[in-house]
């Protein structure tokens, strides 16, 4: 399917890792969706125009399944890792209470912008692992 959205956050759906554009709408839609940015759609063809550009998506849900995960964890250790996007994925998710044990993971080491959707699901895993769910 597709869809119209305001260009920036159409644009925020479709930016990949390492972009300063890359977030939770990112990380989230891109879980379940392979998302491809068709075209922008200038103001002026709307009548009365919109003080913003559209930019028009097409989505198809992935046909790959994908591991087993908690779902709701999942979004939770998302939205929270982008909360402070600037600090590391340690410092972000310091409010789950995570073991020591779990954090010298390389992973806590980077910063949210840079994991990938399989990066976030391979972490939700690992805090399963260690009993910790969506409270």
């Amino acid at each position: 399917f597709g869809g119209m959205f305001q260009k920036e956050v159409a644009q925020r759906i479709c930016h990949a890792p390492g972009s300063k554009r890359y977030g939770i709408l990112s990380v989230l839609t891109q879980t379940y969706y392979e998302v491809n940015y068709c075209f922008t759609v200038p103001p002026g063809v709307f009548q009365p125009p919109p003080k913003v550009d559209s930019g028009v998506l097409v989505m198809h849900r992935k046909k790959t399944p994908l591991p087993p995960f908690d779902a709701q964890l999942y979004a939770k250790v998302v939205k929270t890792s982008f909360q402070q996007r600037r600090k590391t994925i340690r410092n972000s998710l310091k409010t789950l209470g995570l073991p020591t044990n779990l954090t010298e993971d390389s992973i806590f080491d980077q910063r949210p912008e840079k994991l990938s959707v399989e990066a976030f699901i391979s972490l939700t895993q690992k805090i399963e692992n260690v009993g910790i769910s969506n409270r």
